[in-house]
């Protein structure tokens, strides 16, 4: 997917900013999509620094779109969002400052997915401004963590690559028997 980018990058030119902030933004409101492949894509295209400012601007106008498009489309399904996450749940149930303060916070965890929060906070009382800010401020850290463990995986090797492969298949099974078992108990 990165080569698809990085070719559709250098076919854009001075453009490919834009592109990469609509495909940030497209990436926001499908929700599940992951965007290191579009980080590393602008790493290796506008190197580390410029790269990361362009991932940022894009995640954040993304967490704002689809926070705005998620807010008008799933009010009515508000009540019918399952979470197994007690922080998710809280934020939907959290207004103001707490969920503002909530927010920052779970951009932090890399484990949550950034839909599960634009949807969580779309469901919860918070205004789009405080929204815009706290996801603005929460995702600075998070995308400078992902922007360098991401430089980082770039330089591995081969060999690098395909164990890191590995041990993310293994832990994503390891993640879908124990919910298969918890389902079957």
């Amino acid at each position: 997917m990165e080569e698809l980018v990085l070719n559709w990058f250098s076919q854009w030119g001075i453009f490919s900013i834009f592109l990469s902030i609509l495909i940030n933004i497209v990436i926001s409101i499908f929700g599940v999509i992951p965007s290191f492949f579009l980080t590393a894509s602008n790493i290796t295209f506008y190197g580390f620094e410029t790269g990361i400012f362009i991932s940022y601007i894009g995640e954040c106008l993304g967490a704002g779109m689809s926070f705005l498009l998620y807010r008008k489309g799933f009010k009515y399904v508000k009540h019918h969002v399952p979470s197994n996450s007690k922080y998710l749940n809280k934020l939907m149930r959290s207004k103001g400052k707490e969920a503002a303060i909530l927010i920052v916070a779970l951009r932090l965890f890399p484990f949550i997915p950034s839909g599960l929060i634009n949807l969580g906070a779309a469901l919860s009382k918070i205004s789009t401004l405080h929204f815009t800010l706290a996801s603005a401020i929460g995702k600075i850290p998070a995308m400078l963590i992902e922007g360098y463990s991401v430089k980082e995986v770039l330089s591995w090797e081969a060999e690098g690559k395909i164990a890191l492969f590995i041990v993310s298949l293994m832990i994503l099974m390891i993640n879908w028997l124990i919910k298969r078992k918890r389902t079957d108990v």
